[in-house]
């Protein structure tokens, strides 16, 4: 096995809370003991300061220039992460509507979704992946989808099963909603094709405690009156993001990752080639396994940010995973919803440690296949 010398920390390969990069750990604690603009602990910071008013605009410029916004969106930073949003959403952009929002299906993180937006709005799933275990995703150009409907949501990728689009939905006149959360700022996406664009933290954005929704401000017509305010989108438009206090230290882990990406990884571009190398490994390390492991995804739908896969035997499953933890592997046990394993290899994850999972992967199929 390889002699690089890693952290637990860089061996984290949990689904959420996961890897922060090491540059923002180091000065994130730095930072609860002092800011160097303030001198004051970032726990203890106002968010009415001009500091943090100043932060939050950093990181709405971050996320612009990383995205190439256009100006007709605003980007907002809420709390209650996306589960929250599953029926916030259908509750501002689907009240009184005539058709019902339109949904797929692909996995445990949309079938919440469409439950949470039945509460708010009727839903139509145009596909469901459920009859066969959610192991491929739909072209998007094979869904019957109207463009009348309220909104087409859809997650791009499914955390627990490890599928991915890795398309972007050509929907002409289609109100299109993704949640984005778990790859997110992953590589580059053609943001003008959306309506919404929303994910929570944990995954690629920091620690958890805060959401990032991008919307089309043409949407806020569509809002009607009578909402509590902190439903209401237009209420954190118009407080730009601090209408109740808002969580500062997540805020401010989430800005150090943003200038991370720009500043030491080069922008997404450069981000999506280091999360297909890493991908790349992990899955040609099950593949040359032949059939003592299964694989969630079918090849074309396979996640870069979550790798899902189980033994044949299932005793192996155990076993890996107790084998794993000796080795100073964590957070590979799959999802309660299907078991079997699951690597998270997020943004912050090295590609040493990928290459180390690997080499412990390919060593117990030597000894136990």
């Amino acid at each position: 096995m390889s002699t690089v010398q890693l952290s637990a920390n860089d061996l984290n390969f949990s689904g959420g809370p996961g890897a922060l990069p090491h540059e923002v750990l180091l000065q994130a604690q730095q930072a609860m003991i002092a800011l160097p603009e303030t001198g004051l602990s970032v726990l203890g910071m106002s968010h009415r300061s001009a500091w943090f008013r100043e932060l939050l605009d950093e990181a709405e410029q971050h996320i612009r220039d990383l995205l190439n916004l256009e100006d007709r969106y605003a980007v907002l930073f809420l709390q209650g992460g996306s589960s929250l949003q599953f029926s916030m959403i259908p509750a501002n952009f689907a009240h009184g509507a005539k058709r019902p929002t339109e949904f797929v299906a692909s996995g445990y993180w949309s079938g919440k979704a469409i439950g949470e937006a039945a509460c708010a709005a009727p839903v139509k799933v145009l596909w469901d992946g459920g009859a066969d275990g959610y192991h491929r995703l739909p072209d998007f150009e094979e869904l019957a989808w109207n463009p009348q409907a309220p909104f087409f949501h859809y997650v791009s990728n499914e955390t627990v099963e490890g599928l991915q689009f890795h398309q972007t939905p050509r929907m002409e006149g289609a109100t299109v909603i993704s949640d984005m959360s778990s790859d997110f700022l992953s590589r580059p996406i053609d943001a003008g094709r959306y309506a919404m664009i929303y994910a929570h933290a944990q995954k690629n954005l920091g620690p958890a405690g805060v959401t990032v929704a991008i919307l089309d401000t043409a949407l806020l017509d569509r809002i009607p009156d009578g909402l509590p305010p902190m439903l209401d989108y237009r209420t954190h438009v118009r407080h730009r993001s601090i209408y109740n206090t808002p969580p500062v230290f997540s805020l401010y882990a989430l800005t150090l990752i943003c200038r991370w990406l720009r500043q030491d990884i080069g922008g997404l571009d450069a981000m999506e080639a280091i999360n297909s190398l890493k991908a790349g490994r992990l899955y040609q390390c099950l593949d040359d396994m032949g059939g003592l492991v299964i694989p969630q995804a079918e090849r074309d739908f396979r996640s870069q940010m979550n790798v899902a896969f189980r033994f044949r035997d299932t005793r192996l499953d155990a076993l890996c995973l107790q084998e794993a933890a000796d080795a100073g592997f964590s957070g590979l046990g799959g999802h309660r919803s299907i078991g079997g394993l699951r690597a998270s290899i997020y943004n912050a994850v090295l590609p040493a440690a990928v290459e180390l999972l690997a080499e412990f992967l390919e060593d117990f199929a030597r000894r136990h296949g």
